[in-house]
This record gives structure tokens, C-alpha cells and sequence, in this order.
């Protein structure tokens, strides 16, 4: 087992904080076993395992109960008032009034409590509210380049074992069997796709028609990387003669963000200071289900690929992630850190000519602060152009 130790760290640094720990992610991206890993710290610590309760209510044994309440009485008939105690519910949005749950429980003074759910429905406006100024959120992804070459202490090529990354899948479970029946990698994300689309989106907002759903989603992870609109998607379906609404595709989109596919990105002006509400760029949390698309092909815009593993590494390592307008000019990333600066990356394949470096640095040349400036490649030299650090992203990656 690979411990996320990131996430795994973000969790001791909030042990015993008066905060409910919310981990959010896609399904299978490995909440369940973060958990685990950080049930062990506990232990290692000294924690009795009498005073950990863990409820995974996607197990058939907890299927059945038919309140919060039932799940309240159980957990409370184990503790006593003298002890401290771990209480983690994962998947809990599957619980009826599972808000009420978790607010009866977090004000028990002796309850650590840790929450997870695959879908942005676990705080909806109503738990927002109600848990306002309460709670802290980590959303978790699936592996890391880091954490993915961590799964093959006997490939010493990370150039290889990159290639591999953006073009095969990181969700735990496929790495796995990635190792022993790579041909089953497709089957398995196949099924996971089917679960998030008809359990977390069809099922849940009782949606009747599937195609209008497939068609934006083949759309938005063929658009990888690509600014893009509602309006747009909207005349594009029309044209193939798939007619969606400009609301019916708003409304999708959300669904798809709330089950953490797909994650938008917002395009911020750096010469104005401000958002730029109608487009966004959008990019897939597993560059795996790409693959079970008809219209991928390996090794195939490796570019836009690139960006999207960018993305989530700049979404690992904290912070909020814009794509940045100037002028006529566009910046691939702009990162707001929490201490208040600002860092911006440009990212490209590679770089093969004078023509193509100018291109590709134009944007990061008209802004004119001290903030950095990166260029990520897959070229082997670093170096520094007129301020601006170029990077290999292996290198990047790993560091």
C-alpha cells in the first residue's frame, strides 16, 4: 500500500482541531484507504482501538440503517465519557439526513470526527450552512506522479514511466492491476466511469435522458485544456444534430464537477484584476478515462495531456488555479497562493525551436512584476530565460 503521505499529513496536522474533517474526491481515488493509513498513526500513538469507530456505509453490513438516528445510537452505545474518541464515516452522503448526523455528533465534546464523500452534494448549501465555520475540506486525487512511480521501484527510467502516466491511468486500483493484466486497466475503468455517471449523476438528480449527458462529457474530455463555453458546446451538439439547451448544458456540467470528473478552471484578467465569468477550461481528474473514449488515441495530444497533470500537481501543492488573460495573450496557469502570492506556469511538450520558445513565453514576458515565472517541458535542459525558470516537468514533478 502507497501512503499518500501528503493528504496523510494534512490529517495529524488537524488531529484534535475543533473542525469536522471533510475528505472529498472521486470514487476509488483512495479516501477509504487515507483513512486507514491515518487509523494506523492513530494507533502507533497510543490510541485504544476501542476508541476508533469506522463506518463505511458502502459496505453491505452498514446498508440497512434506516436513519441518522439508528447510526447516531450505535455509535454513542460504544463510547463512554471519559475517553476521547475517532469516529470516521465514510461515504456518509449515503445516509438519510446524513447532516443531521454529523451535526449531532461533532457537538459531542470527546468526537474527532472525519467525513468522506464522493460527490460536492456532501456540501451542499444546506450542510454549508449548517456547518458553517466548522469544517475543513481535503480534496483528494488520484495518484501523484510521485506517488505513481512509487508503484515501480524496478523501472529506473522516470522518462518512461511518464510517458506511461499521462497515457495510462493513476487511480490506485488500475496502477494495481496495471502490474499484472494491463488489459483489464480499460474494464476496470469502464465499470468506475459507469458507477460515477449513473450512481453519482443519473441516479442521484434522476436525469432521463443519458445521450445529451455522454455527448458533453465526450465533448469537455476531448476538449482537454480548451477554453470553452456553454454557448459553444451548446452549437456544437447542434450541429451534430445532438440538440441541447444552453441551461441543459450549465446544469450537466455541474453535475460533472460535483462528482469531481471533471474540475473547472476559471479564466482570471491579470491586467484588470478580475474573473472572467463565461468560459472556462476544463480537465479530466484521471487522464485514464480518456482512453475508454472511441476518439483517444495513445500518445496522442500529449500537449493538452500534459497540462491537465500540471493542473492537478499545482492543485496538490495548494493554493487556487486560474488560467490567466493578458491583453491577446494567454498564460496556462496562474497560481494565488494562500500567503497572498502569485506564481505563473506556462506549460509545452517540448520546445523545438526559437520560434516556438517565443511563442510560448510571449504571455510571461508582457507581465512585468517580480512575481515567478515558470516554463514547464519535457526538455532536458533548465535554464533561465530573461527571468523566466524553465523546468523539466519530471524534474518538477519529483521534487
Amino acid at each position: 500500500m502507497i501512503v499518500r503521505q501528503t493528504y496523510l499529513d494534512r490529517l495529524k496536522s488537524l488531529k484534535n482541531q475543533d473542525l469536522i474533517k471533510v475528505i472529498t474526491g472521486i470514487r476509488r481515488c483512495g479516501k477509504s484507504t487515507l483513512l486507514k493509513s491515518f487509523q494506523k498513526y492513530l494507533v502507533y500513538e497510543g490510541v485504544a482501538n476501542d476508541c476508533i469507530v469506522d463506518i463505511n456505509f458502502e459496505e453491505r453490513e452498514n446498508a440497512d440503517f434506516l436513519s441518522w438516528i439508528d447510526v447516531y445510537d450505535s455509535i454513542v452505545a460504544k463510547m463512554n465519557t471519559v475517553d476521547n474518541y475517532y469516529v470516521f464515516l465514510d461515504e456518509v452522503q449515503s445516509v438519510p439526513q446524513f447532516e443531521k448526523l454529523i451535526d449531532a455528533l461533532y457537538v459531542k465534546k470527546n468526537i474527532d470526527l472525519y467525513i468522506t464523500g464522493s460527490n460536492a452534494y456532501l456540501l451542499s448549501s444546506e450542510l454549508a450552512t449548517l456547518l458553517s465555520g466548522r469544517y475543513i475540506t481535503i480534496n483528494l486525487h488520484p495518484f501523484s506522479f510521485k506517488e505513481y512511480v512509487e508503484n515501480f521501484p524496478e523501472e529506473h527510467s522516470y522518462d518512461r514511466l511518464f510517458r506511461q502516466y499521462i497515457n495510462t491511468s493513476c487511480f490506485p486500483e488500475a496502477v494495481s492491476i496495471s502490474k499484472s493484466s494491463p488489459e483489464n486497466v480499460n474494464i476496470y475503468l469502464k465499470s468506475l466511469y459507469e458507477t460515477v455517471v449513473v450512481k453519482d449523476i443519473i441516479k442521484h438528480y434522476r436525469l432521463r435522458k443519458f445521450d445529451s449527458l455522454q455527448n458533453i462529457i465526450d465533448f469537455l474530455f476531448d476538449s482537454v485544456g480548451s477554453i470553452v463555453s456553454p454557448n459553444n458546446i451548446a452549437e456544437v451538439l447542434s450541429q451534430n444534430k445532438s440538440s441541447v439547451s444552453h441551461n441543459t448544458v450549465k446544469k450537466l456540467i455541474t453535475y460533472l464537477t460535483e462528482s469531481y470528473l471533471i474540475y473547472p478552471v476559471r479564466l482570471y484578467n491579470l491586467k484588470g484584476k478580475k474573473l472572467l465569468e463565461s468560459n472556462y477550461k476544463y480537465y479530466v481528474v484521471d487522464l485514464g478515462l480518456k482512453n475508454i473514449l472511441l476518439t483517444n488515441h495513445y500518445d496522442a495530444d500529449l500537449g493538452h495531456k500534459l497540462e491537465n497533470v500540471v493542473f492537478f500537481e499545482l492543485l496538490r501543492r495548494g493554493g487556487e488555479v486560474f488560467v490567466g488573460r493578458y491583453q491577446n495573450t494567454e498564460v496556462d496557469f496562474v497560481v494565488k497562493k494562500y500567503d497572498g502570492t502569485i506564481e505563473y506556469y506556462q506549460v509545452a511538450f517540448v520546445i523545438n525551436d526559437e520560434k516556438t520558445l517565443n511563442r510560448e513565453i510571449s504571455s510571461l514576458l508582457k507581465i512585468k512584476d517580480a512575481n515567478p515565472k515558470y516554463l514547464l517541458t519535457l526538455d532536458f535542459d533548465n535554464s533561465v530565460i530573461d527571468g523566466i525558470r524553465k523546468i523539466n516537468v519530471v524534474d518538477w514533478l519529483l521534487s
